[in-house]
């Protein structure tokens, strides 16, 4: 669920299987050099899904671990009275399905359309065991993990709807940029209106007026309905830290 920093690797062989692969640099299998990832790869297969399509449901069996190559999915939890809650999204370059016990704790399903590095559970921790290197970078994903669950039970507790969305785009952004995956200042957003009020806490009304007031102070600019140009990134960052009046 979390992306990893990007690294300076050297360029694959044209003929390796992840030659073409977009999120090397930020994806968990890129602290492995040429021979290993080969190796590495080869021992997953490619899934792709369509949007709306589930991955995993909520007590499924853990049995897969997966790479996300390209797309999105949302991350759910099915709450006593029936209702979903959605946890988090999964972007290009993130690593989902670890867990510590024998079935997911959430739901998992895409966005739009998506692909992903497939790989046994075991497959994998029996990799990781003989290639360190890789086992550390689950270890420094788990923290990272920690982190974002830490700064979202801030962002529900104490942070306004203003700055929740402030905070929300600053972190989409990050993320994209971070896998090559929008231009520039832009964002991509591939979750609905209520995608993001189920997320911030807030509703979908809510998360609407404050899309209006950002570009009304000219904070963004919405390209598309799903699209959204960050004009003032800066200012931006000062509503998501409080140092700006929200």
């Amino acid at each position: 669920m979390a992306t990893l920093p990007a690294r300076a690797l050297a360029e694959l062989p044209v003929h390796h299987p992840c030659a073409g692969c977009s999120v090397r640099d930020t994806a968990v299998c890129g602290v492995l050099q040429c021979d290993d990832l080969a190796e590495f790869k080869n021992g997953g297969t490619t899934q792709r899904l369509e949007a709306g399509q589930p991955l995993f449901h909520e007590g499924d069996p853990a049995t897969q671990v997966y790479n996300v190559t390209e797309g999105a999915l949302k991350l759910t939890k099915l709450l006593p009275d029936g209702r979903r809650q959605v946890l988090g999204f999964i972007l290009p370059g993130d690593f989902l399905g670890i867990s510590l016990g024998g079935e997911h704790a959430y739901g998992a399903e895409a966005l739009q359309r998506t692909r992903m590095c497939r790989f046994p559970r075991a497959r994998f921790a029996d990799f990781a065991e003989t290639h360190p290197q890789l086992e550390r970078e689950v270890y420094k994903l788990a923290a990272h993990e920690l982190a974002a669950a830490q700064a979202q039970m801030l962002l529900l507790g104490r942070k306004s709807a203003l700055e929740r969305v402030a905070s929300f785009l600053l972190d989409i952004e990050r993320r994209q940029r971070k896998a090559n995956a929008a231009p520039g200042t832009e964002v991509d957003l591939p979750m609905s209106r209520s995608e993001i009020a189920d997320y911030l806490g807030l509703t979908k009304e809510t998360v609407s007026r404050v899309f209006a007031e950002l570009k009304s102070r000219q904070l963004i600019r919405l390209v598309t309905l799903n699209r959204v140009a960050l004009v003032d990134r800066e200012g931006l960052f000062d509503l998501a830290e409080g140092y700006a009046e929200a």
